[in-house]
């Protein structure tokens, strides 16, 4: 259970970032939070760009780990290697054991058992490196799923601090963004795709609704 004060000084901090821009909100991390206890993830999908951008600018240092699952799509490692060299950001690839992800291909897991999947190519091998760190930075967005629209800019989550500093901005907001900052936009999305996650678990729609196409699951289980 979260303690008072520690209650207290996330809803503090949900005020006062509240009131910035995205810029201001980042600026301010680095203020109220040392570097080293910043960890930034990204899945390099549909409109990563966005905040790999704002980070670039603002501290070109940061680490950003990309959990490689060994099912992306091709047009995603297309994506991330241009962003990388666009940005000159410091990227570092995390991945299962490979005897976890040859279990997870040879049974198939993403086909009779998504959750068990995700916990093993995704959250697992993210959940060996989160202890070192204080505060997770991710890109989510209200507007994506019913989940995302629950959400604070700061979340307690388990033994870490979420940081959401792009969570208010709408769909109309992040694709100005995009175009004003002459951003590229993932390959995929001008096929339809609107959320992009793995190859097998991906298909063309609207927001999250081409994930895990065709069942109740939402979320890969990283941002719950």
């Amino acid at each position: 259970m979260i303690s008072t004060l520690r209650q207290s000084g996330i809803e503090n901090l949900n005020q006062r970032y509240s009131q910035l821009d995205v810029y201001s909100r980042v600026e301010q991390l680095y203020k109220d939070f040392d570097a080293e206890d910043i960890m930034i993830t990204s899945a390099f999908a549909a409109t990563s760009a966005f905040l790999l951008k704002v980070f670039s600018d603002i501290n070109k240092d940061q680490v950003i780990y990309f959990i490689d699952t060994g099912y992306h799509f091709k047009e995603t490692l297309i994506y991330k290697d241009y962003l990388i060299n666009l940005y000159d950001l410091n990227v570092i690839d995390i991945k299962a054991e490979q005897k976890e992800f040859e279990l997870s291909k040879t049974k198939k897991l993403w086909k009779n058992s998504p959750n068990r999947c995700c916990h093993i190519n995704k959250v697992k091998p993210l959940d060996l490196i989160k202890k070192e760190y204080k505060i997770w930075v991710s890109g989510l967005m209200k507007w994506q799923s019913d989940h995302r629209k629950t959400l604070n800019i700061f979340e307690e989550n388990k033994s870490i601090i979420k940081f959401y500093p792009l969570l208010d901005i709408d769909r109309a907001a992040r694709d100005q963004f995009i175009i004003d900052h002459h951003l590229p936009f993932h390959p995929l999305k001008f096929k339809g795709y609107s959320s992009i996650g793995c190859l097998h678990c991906t298909v063309p729609g609207e927001d999250r609704k081409g994930r895990w196409n065709n069942s109740p699951k939402t979320e890969c289980g990283l941002h719950l």
